[in-house]
């Protein structure tokens, strides 16, 4: 039994550690809207292509637009930092 709270821990400690790497995803490519880098640059393609639909997801459920702010990043980032908080309690409670 012990081995497999041992991989389910590991998972836990993955999944978080991902949720931490998109968080920083989601930070980059606000930065870069500030500066309006060039859109065939590959890497903000890589950008665009993964925080694009989650801009989506939470535009389609509540407006995010504020005096001329998109507000999404910030959303999806504190709904990340929650999801970190309970996956953190759960592998302390495990």
């Amino acid at each position: 039994m012990t081995l497999l709270m041992e991989l389910f821990t590991g998972l836990l400690l993955i999944l978080n550690n991902l949720i931490f790497l998109y968080m920083w995803v989601f930070i980059i490519a606000a930065v870069l809207t500030w500066v309006r880098p060039d859109p065939y640059n590959p890497v903000v393609q890589l950008l665009y292509r993964l925080t694009q639909p989650a801009y989506a997801l939470v535009q389609r459920f509540m407006p995010t637009t504020f005096n001329g702010i998109d507000l999404s990043p910030l959303i999806i980032i504190i709904f990340l930092q929650v999801v970190q908080v309970l996956i953190t309690t759960l592998i302390r409670s495990l």
